[in-house]
């Protein structure tokens, strides 16, 4: 049997979206070296074409069989840049349209498919999670949503804004995953040895301190003198600014003297930035030598001029980020913005979720950045 014929009787097929393609292919790559396929010649991706229509509908066709396949859709909701005309209007993509895409692929293929799984790196409607006014809790609608797809097996996804949203689902599979030795690997290779010696890790608020915890522990290294605080964020619930409550103040919990440390600031996404500049004005008044932030999803909703200008005056050091999500790519060429690859983790889950494989020691381990550190300091 040659080697075509071999991946046409593989069940695993990867269905990536135009949002995802850059990832995705990525993935594709990874996938078949692990199935000992030439990467130059196959592919485990299946052709789909994405139609907009001029009232602003839109149309997934796939163009393959996918008949008894095992389907791995793969979609960015936060990718911006396509666009699409509508009434003489460009109008770029949203949130919204792209999940409305997600389902409409799912339907034009779940009923020849084998089974259905999703990856969706960032969490379409995360952080509408919970309930401050009259309004639904849209992330948990649109799981459930997809929980009652005929054939759904596995959905995937990194770094929840709440990881609580699991419990919309009761039928299919919820992998929430962290990117954190990713990022730290590419983290703590580009630091000097004596930058690391002190260190100070920050949560930006509340609900990131859970996040803050699990980077506090990958430095579990005698060499390295830890101290641990978070921002506790007030905001004026009666007023609605552009869709959030603004914060009125930032009140540090921990230990105040932080001279000539260096500050790692952890969060799942920077949206607006607006917080997160705060906490480096605060962390700054209060002498840390300098400040790293850790973040998973760099959306930067509002650009990065605020950003680049802190680099600039030397207010921040870095932002190291993954490339789940769409950035930019006059974003890319910025000195002080890191992003850390992780297709080879997500085509890791896939391989194993597909061969009925146990995730956990992905989902667990911490052992590459303590190995980094004990190399570091030799």
């Amino acid at each position: 049997m040659s080697k075509k014929e071999q991946l046409e009787q593989e069940k695993l097929r990867l269905m990536v979206f135009k949002s995802a393609m850059e990832l995705g292919e990525k993935i594709d790559k990874h996938l078949l070296n692990m199935y000992g396929y030439d990467s130059d010649k196959y592919t485990f991706m299946v052709s789909m074409k994405e139609n907009f229509f001029d009232d602003g509908h839109l149309k997934v066709e796939i163009q393959d069989t996918v008949r008894g396949k095992d389907l791995y859709f793969l979609t960015d909701i936060g990718n911006y840049s396509i666009t699409y005309e509508m009434r003489g209007f460009i109008n770029h993509t949203s949130p919204n349209d792209l999940f409305t895409e997600l389902k409409d692929g799912i339907g034009a293929c779940n009923c020849h498919a084998a089974h259905i799984n999703v990856v969706m790196p960032l969490l379409y409607a995360g952080r509408q999670h919970r309930r401050n006014t009259r309004e639904n809790l849209t992330c948990g609608s649109a799981l459930r949503e997809l929980d009652s797809v005929n054939r759904m097996k596995s959905f995937i996804t990194f770094d929840a804004h709440d990881p609580g949203v699991e419990h919309a689902v009761k039928n299919m599979e919820f992998d929430n995953v962290y990117v954190t030795n990713m990022i730290l690997s590419q983290f703590i290779n580009d630091l000097d040895t004596e930058d690391l010696k002190q260190l100070v890790f920050v949560s930006p608020d509340n609900g990131a301190t859970g996040r803050r915890n699990v980077y506090l522990n990958s430095f579990n290294s005698p060499h390295i003198d830890r101290q641990a605080g978070s921002f506790y964020k007030q905001r004026d619930y009666n007023n609605l600014v552009n869709g959030k409550y603004p914060v009125i103040a930032h009140d540090y919990c921990g230990n105040n003297d932080l001279e000539g440390r260096t500050a790692i600031v952890t969060d799942d996404m920077i949206s607006s930035g607006g917080s997160m500049i705060d906490v480096i004005d605060e962390l700054k008044d209060r002498g840390v030598k300098k400040i790293y932030v850790i973040t998973t999803y760099a959306l930067f909703t509002k650009g990065i001029d605020k950003f680049d200008k802190y680099y600039q005056e030397g207010k921040l050091d870095g932002v190291y980020t993954s490339n789940l999500s769409y950035i930019p790519s006059e974003y890319m060429k910025l000195p002080w913005l890191h992003v850390c690859d992780c297709s080879e983790l997500v085509a890791n889950i896939i391989y194993n979720i597909h061969n009925d494989l146990s995730i956990s020691e992905i989902l667990t381990d911490k052992s590459t950045p303590v190995k980094l550190l004990e190399q570091k300091f030799q």
